[in-house]
């Protein structure tokens, strides 16, 4: 019963730091944007910061959906 609350709460947990890098990335996702549209090459810092972004959510949801997979088994 324990494992269940604690694997509730892992995912939440999850949840709000994917919320928080995604509105981290999107800075540097509409700097991206801008410069397409205006046709220029973006900064490569912009690019840097947003595959940084992309892979850390990445991973926050594979390490989500490990614990959805425990909690489901654990049921």
């Amino acid at each position: 019963m324990f494992r269940k609350t604690k694997y509730k709460r892992e995912i939440k947990k999850c949840l709000r730091t994917i919320e928080e890098i995604e509105r981290k990335r999107s800075r540097s996702q509409s700097a991206l944007v801008q410069a397409i549209l205006t046709q220029e090459e973006p900064k490569e810092a912009d690019v840097e910061w947003f595959n940084k972004y992309t892979g850390e959510i990445t991973a926050v949801r594979n390490h989500m959906i490990e614990v959805r997979k425990k909690l489901e088994s654990a049921k």
